[in-house]
C-alpha cells in the first residue's frame, strides 16, 4: 500500500498523462475532496475520466448572443433587418451545425444532408443582386459570414467557395445570359460551385498559371492541373482559370460530368477536414464556347473576385476568434479550481481582456472596411491589411482559449480544438500573412518586394 503524503495535496493529470503534485498547504488551501476516482465516477467540474462520456460540472458551453463580444456596442450601428438575419444564421449554426459537425470533421466527411437546410437561409450569393441572389450590402454579408464561421469554419468555407468565389466569378465577369443560366440554381444551392485557380506549382505566383485553353471550333479544350480546389469533387460548376492561345487568362465553367475532368480528394488534412479539397486533372476537357466567362480579358479580372473573397475570409477569422473567446469566457465561469471559478483569477481575467481587445479592434476595423466597400472605395491593400491582421490575432486567441480549457481544450466536444486546427488553413488560403503584408507594403512604399532580386554590381 502506498505511503500517504505527509502534507495534503491533490494530483492533477494533464492531457498527455503526466502528473503534477500541488502542495495545498503552501497555498493556504485545503483539499476539498479526494483525488481518487473510481470506475464510472466523474471528475468534479470535468468530463468522465473514461473519455468523451457524459460530462459533469463543465458542459461544453452553450454560448449566448453577440453581446458577449460586442464591447463597443457596434450592434447599435446596424439595422433591424441585419440584426434579424444575423440572429437567424447564428441560431441555425447553433442548432443544426454545431451539435453534429464534430464526427464529420473527425471522419473528414462533408455533411451533404445539411445543404438543403442551409439553402433555406437564402444567403447563397451574398452581395450578388438579382438572379435569385440576396444582394446583401458588404456589412450584411460580413455579419452572415462571421456567424457561419463562429459555428464552423468548414461550413463557412464551403459557402465562401460557392458564393464568394464561384458565384461571384459569374456575377462579376459573366454575361447576362450566363448569370441567368448559372446563378439561380446556385442561389438555391441546387447546383454547387467551385473555383479552380491554384495549381500544384503555383500558389502565391498563380499569375503564372500553366493550365491551357485552346480554341477548337465552338469549344475550348482545357489541359493542365489544379490543386486545393474546395468543393471540386462534387461541384456542378467548376470555374477553371486557364491561359488561352493569346497568352491571357480566361475563366471557363466546366459542368459536372464533362469528359476528361478528374477531381481527386486530397487526404490527410489537419485543417478544414470537412471541406473536400481536390487535385484536378484536365485532359482535353471540352467546354462550350458559351461557357467562357464573357467579361474576362486578363488575369487582372480575377483580382476583382479575389478582393471580394478575401474580404469574406477576413470576416471568417473574426468569427473563429469570437467562438474561441466566447467558449473560454463561458468555461472560465463554470470551471472551478481550488474552490474558485477560473474567471476569478487575475491571469485568466487578463487573458480574456486581451482576447476581447483584439476582437473589438478587428470588429471596428472590419465595420469601417465594409462601409468603404459599400461606398465603392475598393482597395486590395485595405482588404489585405484586414486579412493579415485578423488571421494572426484569431490564431493567438484560439491558442489562448485552448490553453485555458486545459485538457478539455483538445477535445472536439468543446469545439475550440476544431477551430484552432481550422484557422491554420484560413491563415494560408487567399494569401498568407506575408503575402498580404507585401501587398500592403507595395502600396505604402511604392516598391514591389514580391520577387527577390540579386543586388546589382
Amino acid at each position: 500500500m502506498a505511503t500517504p503524503p505527509l502534507r495534503p495535496s491533490v494530483v492533477r493529470t494533464d492531457a498527455i498523462g503526466s502528473s503534477i503534485e500541488i502542495d495545498l498547504e503552501e497555498r493556504n488551501m485545503k483539499p476539498t475532496q479526494s483525488s481518487a476516482v473510481g470506475p464510472g465516477q466523474t471528475v468534479p467540474n470535468g468530463a468522465s475520466p473514461s473519455g468523451n462520456g457524459k460530462l459533469s460540472g463543465v458542459e461544453p458551453p452553450v454560448l449566448g448572443g453577440p453581446e458577449h463580444s460586442d464591447y463597443y456596442l457596434l450592434d447599435n450601428l446596424i439595422t433591424d433587418e441585419q440584426r434579424a438575419l444575423r440572429k437567424k444564421v447564428r441560431e441555425f449554426m447553433d442548432q443544426e451545425i454545431t451539435p453534429i459537425i464534430n464526427p464529420y470533421w473527425e471522419r473528414a466527411e462533408f455533411p451533404f444532408e445539411l445543404v438543403p437546410k442551409l439553402a433555406q437561409l437564402n444567403i447563397a450569393g451574398f452581395q450578388i443582386a438579382g438572379h435569385g441572389c440576396p444582394g446583401m450590402s458588404n456589412l450584411t454579408a460580413g455579419l452572415v459570414i462571421l456567424e457561419l464561421a463562429r459555428g464552423d469554419l468548414s461550413m463557412s468555407t464551403f459557402m465562401g467557395v460557392h458564393s464568394a468565389l464561384a458565384m461571384t466569378s459569374i456575377g462579376l465577369l459573366g454575361s447576362e445570359e450566363q448569370k441567368e443560366r448559372f446563378l439561380p440554381p446556385m442561389a438555391r444551392l441546387e447546383k454547387i460551385g467551385a473555383f479552380g485557380l491554384t495549381e500544384p506549382a503555383h500558389g502565391t505566383d498563380v499569375v503564372k498559371l500553366e493550365a491551357t485553353a485552346r480554341r477548337d471550333g465552338d469549344s475550348y479544350v482545357l489541359n493542365g492541373y489544379k490543386r486545393w480546389i474546395g468543393n471540386a469533387s462534387f461541384a456542378d460548376y467548376v470555374i477553371i482559370w486557364a491561359r488561352g492561345d493569346d497568352g491571357h487568362v480566361g475563366g471557363y465553367v466546366v459542368e459536372k460530368g464533362t469528359t476528361g475532368f478528374d477531381a481527386q480528394v486530397i487526404k490527410g488534412k489537419t485543417a478544414l477536414r470537412c471541406v473536400q479539397n481536390a487535385q484536378i486533372s484536365l485532359t482535353d476537357v471540352r467546354v462550350p464556347a458559351e461557357n467562357r466567362l464573357a467579361n474576362v480579358n486578363t488575369f487582372r479580372d480575377t483580382e476583382k473576385v479575389l478582393l471580394a473573397s478575401r474580404f469574406c475570409v477576413a470576416w471568417e477569422s473574426i468569427g473563429a476568434a469570437v467562438a474561441g473567446y466566447e467558449t473560454a469566457l463561458a468555461y472560465a465561469k463554470q470551471r472551478k479550481q481550488f474552490g474558485m471559478p477560473l474567471a476569478a483569477f487575475q491571469l485568466v481575467q487578463y487573458r480574456l481582456s486581451r482576447m476581447l481587445a483584439d476582437i473589438t479592434d478587428m470588429l471596428c476595423m472590419q465595420f469601417r472596411l465594409s462601409q468603404l466597400l459599400d461606398e465603392g472605395e475598393y482597395s486590395m491593400p485595405r482588404v489585405a491589411l484586414a486579412k493579415m491582421h485578423y488571421t494572426e490575432r484569431a490564431r493567438a486567441i484560439l491558442a489562448d482559449a485552448r490553453d485555458m480549457l486545459g485538457g478539455n481544450g483538445i477535445l472536439l466536444d468543446y469545439h475550440v480544438a476544431r477551430h484552432l486546427c481550422d484557422i491554420e488553413a484560413i491563415d494560408t488560403y487567399e494569401g498568407t500573412d506575408t503575402v498580404q503584408a507585401l501587398i500592403v507594403g507595395r502600396d505604402i512604399t511604392g516598391y514591389n518586394a514580391f520577387v527577390p532580386m540579386a543586388p546589382s554590381h
